[in-house]
């Protein structure tokens, strides 16, 4: 290969070397170009930094004497010497030191001083090809008046033997991790951090921004050397009149860079170790004109996940591979709702100011009760909200009325990002308003069934027990004691309060007080024919009951009157919110004309079924069977149509 590269000249015997460790940093590759730490645990207590921390790298080149270390010391140390400098002519930076900075958790490493052409090319460039692999962002220093072509010279010769040897390993992990972005994007940041005394600098007196920049790129195409390889190009001058150096706007430009998770994100120090170790056994000799296959120096955890928000498109901010750590997705910013995804989440508010994170669910019965008894507690305050922790924070209703909204008294409200449609499924507020529904109108079926008829839920025996000893028994009635029509089996019979017979609807629907019976001042079922009588004239005891021949009766109508009172109040919200609780996925009732099975097209007397895995609207005999669809959110058997029944695994 020929490139035209900088090379420093050999360590003079006369500068003295640096102890490892004295100033704060220690040397990672020495000037045989060999690695000088013995393995990711070594370069982990060198650095000392939590072997679980996050890192990024920084280098920094530059030629000889125009201020790399102090540069460093000064931008993250405070101006401790922890990188050498000294006074002399020669170089005080001989092989690469590295030294960790906490507050950016950065690994920094300082190069030897770039010094004119040497015919060691192939030394220099694999000491810069091992610097350039592992690190994010590339600073270039120089001390001058003006931008000389050597710097453009070297960026570009350097930028080229990057894509060379590194394009294969690059379109395979691209290809391996999905990253939908050119080449270029994958390479490390390039900063030119540009020093004057007297000169303006680049891009002094114009109003368009980035105008460095762009005068920095004509400069590199001028010279036919492009920095392809840098995923972006920063300049940052700072003239200097009187010293110190200004280097505030450096870090405040490294700082953003650092953060900036577009591509590259923060990864543990066993993997810069391991790019590290993977480049010194490949580049250890002379590099082949020829390409040959090429051993994996970047980790995929070097890069970004791939992953978007599929509501807001943010990109996850994370490494590749985090998942197999635990860590989950997260990105910059909130994200937006939508929806189809319907991503937002009640977490409660006194766990969440306490420091942990509990999601909380609309539910009709709290943990603590029995289905019956929840159905009441539903019925007379309305939907619960319930913390693992903090228990029951919330009733929607008080006493039939409206409760103030829990946003922001109990609850807070909060949008997820969404990574996948699976995830997206099971978030647990993705169906939580028709779950409610579905747990109440399963209650209101058997409300209903024992309103309605209760001949089906109570046998004839229990009911026959409960009734006052006047009263005819329910076996003995198989005709209305007026009109004498023939009781059908679904028909209800009733019991006048005051003569005790059996009467078809029609034939009882008078109410007077009966009190010789019992049934105390106010008015009550009663027969036509002792209704015509009148009061107190019908065939009664000669002493006034005292009631307890009709307490248990009492007590029976009590409770279908309450159940009767539950059923209407369920009934009437549902009728408004039935539609908006839907899931997202369902189809609406308006679109639903036939049903999606056999095509039977429905009556305003069928109703329509959802199956709760595909969301298409069902005749009843084509929904009928139960199964749980944890990719929906339904965790217990539910109501799914005959396809997604037959199919096999998870739904």
């Amino acid at each position: 290969m020929s490139a035209v590269l900088l090379e420093p000249p050999q360590k003079p015997e006369d500068v003295p070397a640096m102890e490892e460790g004295e100033e704060g940093s220690f040397l990672l590759v020495d000037d045989n170009e060999d690695l000088q730490v013995r393995d990711a645990s070594d370069f982990i207590t060198r650095l000392g930094c939590d072997p679980q921390e996050p890192v990024k790298v920084l280098s920094i080149f530059g030629n000889t004497g125009d201020g790399k270390s102090h540069t460093l010391n000064h931008m993250f140390f405070g101006g401790l010497e922890v990188f050498r400098t000294c006074p002399s002519q020669d170089s005080c930076t001989i092989g690469v030191w590295a030294a960790y900075y906490p507050d950016l958790s950065l690994v920094v490493l300082d190069t030897e001083g770039l010094l004119g052409a040497t015919d060691k090319q192939n030394q220099r460039l694999r000491l810069l090809l091992k610097v350039l692999a592992v690190s994010d962002l590339v600073i270039y220093r120089t001390r001058a008046e003006r931008l000389h072509n050597d710097m453009f010279q070297f960026l570009g010769n350097a930028s080229k033997a990057y894509l060379k040897f590194f394009t294969p390993e690059l379109k395979a992990l691209s290809s391996r991790c999905g990253l939908e972005v050119t080449l270029s994007s994958l390479g490390p940041s390039l900063l030119i951090f540009h020093e004057t005394s007297r000169t303006n600098l680049l891009g002094h007196g114009s109003k368009v921004l980035g105008q460095a920049e762009t005068d920095l790129l004509k400069r590199f195409h001028e010279l036919r050397t492009p920095p392809e390889a840098f995923s972006s190009i920063h300049y940052v001058g700072t003239k200097t009149v009187v010293p110190p150096t200004d280097f505030s706007q450096l870090k405040e430009t490294v700082k953003k860079q650092v953060l900036d998770t577009s591509t590259r994100s923060s990864r543990p120090l066993a993997h810069v170790f391991a790019a590290l170790q993977s480049l010194s056994e490949r580049f250890s000799g002379d590099i082949p004109d020829e390409q040959v296959h090429i051993t994996s120096f970047f980790p995929d955890e070097y890069f970004t996940c791939s992953l978007r928000c599929l509501s807001c498109r943010s990109r996850c901010k994370n490494r590749m591979n985090h998942l197999k750590d635990g860590v989950p997705h997260q990105a910059d910013g909130l994200c937006q709702y939508a929806h189809e995804y319907n991503n937002k989440v009640l977490i409660c508010k006194r766990c969440y100011e306490g420091g942990r994170e509990m999601l909380v669910i609309p539910k009709t019965v709290a943990s603590t009760d029995s289905p019956w008894m929840g159905l009441a507690k539903y019925a007379w305050s309305g939907f619960v909200l319930e913390c693992r922790v903090c228990g029951i924070i919330y009733r929607s209703r008080q006493y039939w009325y409206g409760n103030r909204d829990p946003d922001g008294s109990v609850v807070r409200q909060e949008v997820r990002h969404v990574w996948s449609e699976s995830e997206s499924s099971s978030l647990d507020q993705h169906n939580a308003a028709q779950r409610v529904l579905d747990g109440v109108n399963l209650v209101i079926q058997s409300v209903n069934e024992y309103s309605a008829a209760p001949t089906r839920a109570v046998t004839s025996w229990v009911t026959d027990r409960m009734a006052p000893s006047y009263w005819r028994p329910n076996a003995e009635i198989t005709e209305c004691y007026g009109c004498k029509k023939v009781f059908n089996p679904a028909e209800r019979k009733h019991h006048c309060r005051a003569c005790g017979e059996g009467f078809c609807q029609n034939c009882s629907n008078h109410k007077m007080p009966v009190p010789e019976r019992g049934w105390g001042p106010s008015p009550v079922r009663v027969c036509k024919k002792c209704h015509s009588k009148g009061p107190g004239k019908g065939p009664h005891p000669a002493a006034p009951d005292d009631g307890s021949d009709v307490l248990p009766r009492k007590v029976t109508e009590m409770a279908q009157s309450s159940l009767n009172m539950v059923s209407s109040a369920i009934e009437y919200p549902l009728y408004f919110v039935k539609e908006a609780a839907r899931p997202s996925y369902w189809v609406s009732d308006q679109e639903i004309s036939e049903c999606h099975g056999c095509k039977k097209t429905f009556t305003p007397v069928m109703s329509r079924h959802h199956c709760r895995a595909c969301g298409q609207g069902f005749c009843h005999v084509c929904s009928d069977h139960q199964r749980a669809v944890p990719s929906r959110g339904w965790y217990h058997p539910v109501r799914v149509c005959h396809s997604c029944n037959l199919r096999k695994g998870d739904l």
